[in-house]
């Protein structure tokens, strides 16, 4: 067998939004603290400028917003940093003696202590709305992908590409490289793939196995721990899908199978074809 087999390609418009996605998905966290970082120095600012025209002893709620921003925008990571960094630029900059981390009145201390507590409050609530954000946004484009693979069966399209928005819907549920291989005499092919579905020779025998004994396998996992991707077969059209997750762990849902066992369950009962293979 050889060492690797390049994937057959799917539509270009699809597997830009794919790549993007990973992408944007894999680079996100680095312009969030970076961002944080300017709303709390535009917080500093403002600060200052209140404070040389106005009088106030709540100068230290400024420094609240940059956190709910945050929150709200990029997660509780960054939400966190514009917190501490928040308590930080007031101790040094507002409080007595200034240009000093030094706090010479208790009740400057009963204050950082009190915005430290609104702001930790502040980026956990505001984190904890961003993520049902982003998971009902997750939802909706998985139902949005099994919505397209059902119409397509609806409307008999040919086997060949039902196959192929299969894998496309599998790419889209997880934002991840999918593959499905059909069996041809006696071996598994690559029927369809999204961008980035390229096999190793682990990852072949892996599928072969998962078709042969009817169960899942799972990447780098012990028999196939050299495999990257995850398979599960689809016995009664002799299929096998493939995902390969980012991470070991990290990348991985919690429980990918009931997603992936509605496409096969709805390759299973797309209409009799002959698969497209290479």
């Amino acid at each position: 067998m050889a060492s690797s087999i390049a994937a057959a390609s799917s539509p270009p418009d699809l597997e830009d939004r794919v790549t993007a996605s990973r992408r944007s998905t894999g680079s996100s966290a680095v312009p969030g603290y970076v961002l944080s970082l300017a709303l709390v120095a535009t917080a500093t600012l403002v600060a200052f400028v209140v404070d040389h025209l106005v009088q106030t002893p709540n100068l230290s709620l400024v420094f609240v917003l940059p956190v709910v921003v945050a929150a709200l925008s990029f997660g509780w990571g960054p939400a966190l940093m514009s917190a501490l960094l928040g308590v930080g630029a007031f101790d040094f900059l507002f409080v007595e003696p200034r240009m000093s981390f030094e706090v010479a009145n208790p009740t400057d201390l009963w204050a950082l202590a009190l915005l430290l507590l609104v702001a930790a409050i502040a980026s956990t609530v505001g984190a904890q709305s961003r993520r049902r954000a982003v998971e009902a946004r997750r939802a909706a484009e998985q139902a949005e992908a099994l919505r397209a693979l059902a119409h397509a069966i609806i409307r008999a399209e040919p086997t060949a590409d039902v196959v192929q928005i299969a894998a496309r819907s599998l790419a889209r549920i997880f934002n991840a490289p999918a593959v499905i291989l059909a069996e041809k005499a006696g071996k598994l092919w690559p029927a369809a793939a999204s961008e980035g579905s390229k096999l190793s020779a682990a990852d072949q025998e892996a599928a072969q196995w998962a078709l042969a004994k009817g169960q899942p396998t799972r990447a780098e996992a012990y028999p196939f721990d050299q495999a990257e991707f995850d398979f599960w077969p689809v016995a009664s059209r002799r299929l096998v899908l493939g995902v390969k997750f980012p991470g070991r762990t990290d990348g991985r849902p919690n429980s990918p199978d009931r997603l992936v066992e509605l496409v096969a369950g709805y390759l299973a009962a797309a209409p009799d074809g002959e698969h497209t293979s290479r």
